[in-house]
């Protein structure tokens, strides 16, 4: 299963914010419960770096400073998936690297959403039951339906 079949999700859940704003500016962002990771864009719409929440928790705790530029916290190594990338590989990545959320991006490095690891975990495990379910149908001589 590719990652763009969940694109109604993944699109819901991009918040990008202009590599000039601040981190009050972000902190709303993260007001809706649902947005967890913020993609920071430069002049051109392409992803220049990442904010979490953590991020900004992190630095409220160390610094304090509310008006601080948003470049100068965000991640600029940013791990991403594309949108024809396998869902299950790109789980993967995010559990090796404990990501709760990562930028679907284009190929021009353009954000298209944002995967959140519970709503892939979400469809692989709607996936597998659909294949067991096959599956107990096929040995009990039901057949395929």
């Amino acid at each position: 299963m590719r990652i763009e079949s969940l694109h109604s999700v993944t699109s819901a859940r991009l918040v990008m914010i202009a590599i000039e704003a601040t981190l009050r500016t972000a902190a709303f962002a993260f007001a809706n419960p649902q947005i967890g990771l913020l993609v920071v864009c430069d002049g051109n719409g392409r992803a220049a770096g990442i904010v979490s929440k953590s991020d900004i928790i992190r630095h409220l705790r160390d610094v304090g400073a509310t008006d601080a530029p948003i470049a100068n916290l965000m991640v600029r190594n940013i791990v991403s998936c594309r949108r024809e990338d396998d869902l299950y590989d790109s789980w993967q990545k995010m559990a090796a690297r404990n990501l709760q959320n990562m930028p679907v991006l284009s190929g021009d490095c353009t954000p298209v959403g944002v995967l959140d690891i519970r709503d892939a975990l979400k469809v692989l495990f709607e996936q597998e039951k659909y294949q067991e379910q096959l599956l107990f149908n096929y040995v009990a001589g039901v057949g395929y339906q």
